[in-house]
């Protein structure tokens, strides 16, 4: 395994339960991250997999720094940014970037495609951001005419493809994909998968994939991560996962697999049939 890029040591957090809240005082506090330790090799894309309120979409935007942990430690490149003031984040938000779930939602509507990607770009201070927008929309496999397009006259597939070219446009270390094919077609979803694993191999990026679903991970990811109520109940590379589960929520997950395998053949061969 190769070096981590992220260190993650007894992390937790808490926040306010505001379902409990009395008229007068502080709500109390409920834990949704419990000490989780674990490392995100360089490289590597690394699957976080839980059921609906097992803390895997609250861990990513600790990573990202759009949540700040109770205590513990998130390194990145060695820096503990868990606690840094947003005036030292600010620097760092360009190496660490997200792709969205639904990326109409995430798009705004009244600007063209390549408006959205180069905005990241400008905010950055790079000249010829629409340029580099371009050569990012073209990595991700959309010709230049779709920078004039809006999200409207675009597919869910082919929003999400923007969405990922928004991420990558800036060369950033890291990437959160958080559920980013649950609403695609199974075509859509072997395309994105597939460019996703391209990416990572040629970018050399990290990417903590985020998903309910067990055979999206076991297609892309290399180590995977199984939360149950903020807790890590499995972790380790994913066929070791699969073939021996140490917890009764892995083998439950594994079960309810609703589709065959969607192996590297499969991938290849749909996105043929696309072409």
């Amino acid at each position: 395994m190769s070096e981590p890029l992220f260190q993650v040591k007894d992390l937790r957090l808490s926040l306010p339960d505001m379902s409990r809240k009395k008229l007068f005082g502080p709500a109390p506090r409920i834990d949704i991250l419990k000490g989780l330790t674990f490392d995100l090799p360089k490289g590597e894309i690394v699957g976080i997999v839980g059921e609906s309120g097992s803390g895997k979409s609250t861990l990513g935007r600790v990573l990202v720094r759009l949540l700040s942990a109770s205590s513990g430690q998130v390194l990145f490149r060695g820096q503990d940014i868990g606690r840094l003031p947003e005036e030292q984040i600010k620097p760092l938000r360009r190496d660490l970037q997200m792709i969205f779930q639904d990326p109409m939602s995430s798009l705004n509507p009244r600007h063209t495609i390549g408006h959205i990607v180069a905005a990241p770009i400008e905010r950055y201070g790079f000249r010829d951001s629409k340029m580099l927008a371009l050569e990012a929309l073209e990595r991700v496999g959309l010709p230049g005419a779709f920078a004039q397009r809006y999200p409207h006259e675009l597919s869910g597939g082919q929003r999400q493809r923007v969405g990922i070219a928004r991420a990558i446009a800036l060369n950033p270390a890291f990437i959160l994909a958080d559920e980013i094919v649950s609403g695609l077609d199974v075509s859509s979803q072997a395309q994105v998968l597939a460019l996703l694993q391209d990416l990572a191999a040629d970018m050399n990026l990290t990417i903590a994939f985020i998903s309910h679903d067990l055979s999206v991970i076991r297609t892309v990811c290399s180590q995977v991560i199984v939360l149950n109520h903020g807790e890590i109940v499995d972790a380790g590379p994913c066929e070791q996962v699969f073939n021996a589960p140490q917890s009764e929520i892995t083998r439950t997950l594994i079960d309810a697999i609703p589709l065959p395998e969607l192996d590297d053949h499969w991938l290849e061969q749909v996105a043929l049939d696309e072409a």
